[in-house]
């Protein structure tokens, strides 16, 4: 199908008007200005924020990089500190094992001093003991001893006779040997000295001197001189067991010479003086 041509306009057409940029190109300019101003500034701005930006992702990565140092100082001390606790807790708890080891073997020690002291103790209460049993013997001993004693004392008593001296004087108790002669210094009724006299020798006895002249063990008899007062006195043919007396002092006292053995060349006595005689003196 055909279409129909379209109708011509051939009437004069006017020419457009001209625009008001067309009209004012001063204003035209300053727009171009302003726009040119409004990109050159834009452009400004969008450098500035990308090196703003490039500034922060920068100081970001510092940051991080920074944060993972942090992390692993962190992560590094945490680790030390985690070590330096396990240590110290080792450390605590191996001084703790020697303190308990220590105070243990305080214990035992102290333990075994105990008991060596009690062992000391009782062994020395044991000795007391013993000693004190041995005391208790002994004290038994003892008084077996006294009776003994208080029953020979008894039978000396009744053997102990008094004579009538060579010169007509009651005398005290005789001795007739040195048993008799202790229980006479026991009963302590009159001084007491033995002696030992030898042929020709002079004897101090206390304050006299005794000298045997000669002697007859066979006959029980002898001969003695006392010397006393710077006076010498014969004893002539005496007998064994027989009071020789004589006074001497400046109170006139009664001495008592008594012998009890007559052998070769020696016989033995005693000399017996009042209580208030002077003491012996060294010849």
């Amino acid at each position: 199908m055909l279409f129909p041509p379209e109708a011509r306009d051939d009437s004069p057409q006017e020419p457009p008007a001209p625009s008001a940029l067309s009209r004012n190109p001063v204003l035209m300019y300053v727009l171009l200005a302003v726009a040119a101003v409004y990109v050159i500034a834009s452009l400004y701005l969008m450098f500035d924020m990308r090196s703003r930006l490039t500034a922060m992702e920068k100081k970001q990565a510092t940051l991080e990089t920074a944060q993972a140092e942090m992390n692993d100082r962190i992560h590094a001390t945490s680790s030390e500190f985690k070590q330096a606790l396990s240590s110290e807790v080792g450390s605590t708890k191996q001084e703790i094992a020697q303190r308990a080891a220590e105070l243990e073997r305080q214990q035992k020690a102290a333990a075994a001093r105990l008991s060596a002291e009690q062992n000391q103790q009782g062994k020395q209460l044991a000795a007391v003991n013993t000693e004190v049993s041995g005391v208790k013997t002994e004290v038994g001993a003892a008084k077996t001893d006294i009776q003994k004693t208080q029953t020979d004392l008894a039978a000396t008593n009744a053997k102990l006779e008094r004579a009538i001296g060579d010169l007509g004087v009651q005398s005290g108790l005789i001795a007739h040997n040195s048993s008799e002669l202790e229980m006479l210094k026991r009963k302590g009724e009159r001084n007491y000295y033995d002696f030992t006299l030898h042929k020709g020798a002079r004897t101090p006895v206390s304050t006299i001197s005794l000298q045997l002249k000669k002697v007859d063990p066979k006959k029980s008899r002898f001969t003695v001189n006392v010397m006393a007062d710077d006076k010498t006195i014969e004893k002539k043919d005496r007998t064994v067991g027989e009071p020789l007396q004589f006074y001497t002092g400046r109170d006139h006292l009664l001495y008592e010479v008594v012998v009890f053995t007559a052998a070769k060349d020696t016989i033995t006595g005693y000399l017996a003086t009042p209580k208030g005689a002077p003491t012996s003196v060294t010849p």
